[in-house]
């Protein structure tokens, strides 16, 4: 059995005292795991960092076994990325998120929006959004997406302001008024024609949205916890923005690690 794919790196893990398993997220096989041999070395090992964009070839003797690695660098992202938190813990929650989906299942989408996310993770401004954006885009494919396109109650395409924690569906906010404490509420720049940035209260609660149906539909029922990562990229966030209103200008596109 072999394959060539490109794949961008979620981790790796020791195996023996020479080799890695190799942990990656492939245009057309998926989530995918293999063993690279010498994966150790001081020539691999800045290689198989994540976050790295890489040309794969798998091989195995049959379809189910874990097969080897060999990789080849495309991008290496991980040194542009590695003094940030804010892109460190970004990184790896949405590598957490990704590991929720089944190993080997193809998700083209996500590979490629997996990839633009990448580019912009140097960016502290722009990560909360594109990371939210990237869960509801997980929730879709896991078959839970969020209908933010209509209100659930009237059919009206303005003024959503609100989402029903029961159908996961958008609500207007004449619709939800009598409602509203028992509504989510829709941060601005969810909401349909948005043209307005996030600030950090509508990323707060944005992600607040994003968790209410990941702890539903994924987390309680498989006995899982969330990811610790996205709790440290709330709070390295949290701390970009805080520095930022001190001194305005200060910071820009990126951020100092924890």
């Amino acid at each position: 059995m072999e394959w060539r794919d490109e794949g961008i790196i979620l981790g790796t893990r020791r195996h023996g005292e020479t080799s890695a398993v190799l942990e990656v997220m492939t245009r057309a096989h998926g989530r995918h795991l293999g063993l690279v041999r010498g994966g150790r070395s001081r020539k691999q090992q800045p290689v198989l960092q994540a976050g790295n964009r890489v040309e794969l070839i798998w091989r195995a003797r049959l379809d189910e076994h874990l097969g080897t690695f060999q990789a080849e660098p495309i991008e290496l992202n991980a040194a542009r990325l590695i003094d940030s938190a804010v892109a460190v813990y970004a990184l790896q929650t949405l590598a957490a998120h990704l590991r929720l989906l089944p190993e080997r299942d193809p998700h083209a989408g996500l590979y490629e929006t997996l990839a633009i996310l990448i580019e912009h993770l140097s960016d502290a401004d722009a990560v909360g959004e594109l990371v939210v954006r990237f869960e509801l885009l997980v929730l879709d494919e896991l078959g839970f997406g969020l209908d933010l396109t209509e209100c659930a109650a009237t059919g009206a395409l303005e003024e959503l302001t609100y989402v029903s924690p029961k159908s996961g569906r958008a609500v207007s906010r004449a619709a939800g008024e009598p409602w509203r404490d028992k509504l989510l509420p829709l941060p601005h720049f969810l909401q349909r024609g948005a043209r307005q940035g996030a600030d950090l209260k509508a990323i707060e609660d944005a992600f607040r949205l994003s968790s209410f149906f990941f702890a539903r539909h994924v987390y309680e029922p498989r006995g899982i916890e969330p990811p610790d990562a996205r709790g440290g990229l709330l709070t390295a966030l949290r701390k970009f923005h805080a520095a930022r209103a001190i001194s305005p200008g200060a910071i820009s596109h990126g951020d100092t690690a924890a």
